[in-house]
């Protein structure tokens, strides 16, 4: 098979509405955050469906990383992996899935619904994030190595998982990563929201011994540093460095840790040189070209993952994933351009 990168995450459809100022008052929303529904704020779905004019797009971090991945590789190249409803939103992310590339074995659980996510766009291009995951949070360990989702998993390069997976039943996210590095291949987490360092710090601390790349941005990093009682919290390359020498089990390959901030720069730092971060600068966009900032950073990884496995240099892969990020921002929602643009 030549799928050289397996995904895992929460597939969710996104529901994203402008001009929100007014919901992210009402529901106490923070205006460029991402959290997960409580009993206050399920109603919002309903709302935006019932009040405002939504606009649907295949969501969810590892599969909008899947997508960008596979926007920049031969066909045949990626694969996605997450647990759905039998219902009509799972068919809009598998239509999304085939139009850009994406091969997805979805664990389909019957009698529920899709996970989704109300994307709410404020001025100065900010999205508040807030995820009713349903069905997603039912992966089971199972799906992912049975006889028709496992030769994916053992073909692949890279394995590719979101932090949110850490949120609920993180045994298999632990069990996924620790198969992955005894077969010596790369695994990759990206920490996703600052709420998953806060929150979710016991279960870092278990899965990043089989991490060789970390990616982050700013506030994810600075929520690590907190969390972890570092000395300089808001030094992105000290942060970085801190999380590169922690312990890893498969040695041979140095871990990589990669910190966004981004419209200004990135980040990266590697354990094999830990006092030498490269800072590599970012192109600004012009206001007018800014369209949505929802899903940039994971077009980043899905730019860089795809460089990556081509075997580019580290500089080429972070030029690609900040391509393809600048490319994300200027579309509706986490999309890309279309025919495709060789940004490689």
């Amino acid at each position: 098979m030549s799928y050289s990168i397996f995904c895992v995450g929460h597939p969710l459809i996104d529901m994203q509405v402008r001009q929100a100022e007014d919901l992210i008052t009402k529901y106490n929303l923070k205006a460029n955050d991402a959290i997960l529904a409580d009993v206050e704020r399920e109603s919002i779905y309903e709302e935006l469906i019932r009040e405002r004019q939504v606009f649907y797009v295949a969501g969810g971090a590892a599969q909008n990383t899947a997508r960008g991945a596979a926007y920049i590789l031969p066909p045949n190249s990626v694969v996605f992996s997450g647990c759905v409803g039998d219902d009509e939103l799972a068919e809009q992310l598998r239509v999304a899935n085939k139009r850009e590339g994406v091969l997805d074995v979805y664990q389909v659980k019957k009698g529920q619904k899709t996970g989704a996510c109300a994307v709410l766009i404020s001025k100065g291009h900010h999205r508040s994030l807030v995820t009713t995951l349903r069905a997603a949070k039912n992966l089971d360990e199972e799906h992912l190595w049975s006889p028709t989702v496992a030769p994916f998993m053992t073909s692949a390069r890279v394995v590719y998982i979101e932090g949110f997976m850490l949120t609920h039943r993180p045994e298999i996210s632990i069990q996924l990563g620790r198969k992955v590095s005894e077969a010596g291949k790369i695994f990759v987490l990206n920490l996703a929201a600052p709420y998953i360092p806060r929150l979710y710090n016991t279960q870092i601390q278990e899965i990043m011994p089989y991490c060789d790349i970390i990616i982050s941005n700013e506030a994810e990093a600075e929520a690590w540093a907190a969390s972890n009682d570092h000395t300089e919290p808001t030094n992105i390359s000290s942060v970085a460095k801190a999380i590169a020498l922690l312990p890893k089990a498969n040695v041979a390959s140095p871990r990589i840790v990669i910190v966004t901030h981004g419209a200004h720069s990135t980040t990266v730092i590697s354990a094999e040189n830990p006092d030498a971060p490269k800072i590599y600068p970012v192109q600004p966009l012009k206001e007018e070209e800014i369209v949505d900032t929802n899903a940039a950073g994971d077009a980043f990884a899905g730019g860089f993952l795809g460089a990556y496995v081509l075997e580019k240099s580290i500089d080429v892969c972070i030029e690609t994933g900040h391509r393809l990020a600048a490319m994300c921002v200027g579309q509706e929602g986490p999309q890309y351009k279309w025919p495709k643009v060789n940004i490689l």
